[in-house]
């Protein structure tokens, strides 16, 4: 990584076409052309390791609401990442978005609960889709992305 670059981390379970839609919508947000000095990495959730995350000035979590949780595959990411990354990454700014039919409360519940165990730090909301996702879903997407890669642009 060059010089004053930071990187964001985008780790994400994606097994439909409406996560795929907010995945990118994120993903634009991110690296819209306005944010400077920002690296987006991409990493399925069961790819992402702990130096993804050591690596990583900022992240994004996506993953649907399966039965009242977040899906097994950010869940295995956890796992995987929770010792080696414990006390390396505190204060690391988070984002979140969740897709869900009808609830997706206790998949937030459940990251939220990792993520702070962790000492991460939420920068906003965590954007929470149920159902079809209309325009305002997929621009609050795209404003997570963006929000999280503004605030760690060295810029």
């Amino acid at each position: 990584m060059a010089g004053n670059v930071r990187r964001l981390l985008i780790v994400h379970h994606t097994p439909s076409p409406t996560l795929q839609e907010l995945f990118e919508a994120v993903r634009r947000g991110a690296t819209t052309d306005e944010i400077e000095g920002v690296e987006v990495v991409t990493r399925a959730a069961l790819r992402a390791g702990p130096v993804d995350v050591l690596e990583a000035h900022g992240i994004v979590l996506g993953t649907p609401a399966n039965i009242g949780y977040m899906s097994g595959a950010l869940k295995h990411f956890f796992d995987t990442i929770y010792y080696p990354c414990l006390e390396e990454t505190r204060r690391l700014p988070y984002g979140l978005y969740v897709h869900g039919n009808n609830d997706a409360t206790g998949a937030v519940r459940a990251v939220e609960s990792i993520a702070t165990g962790l000492g991460w730090e939420r920068v906003r909301e965590p954007v929470v889709v149920l159902g079809t996702p209309g325009k305002d879903d997929l621009e609050a997407c795209w404003e997570l992305g963006a929000t999280v890669a503004a605030t760690i642009s060295p810029a």
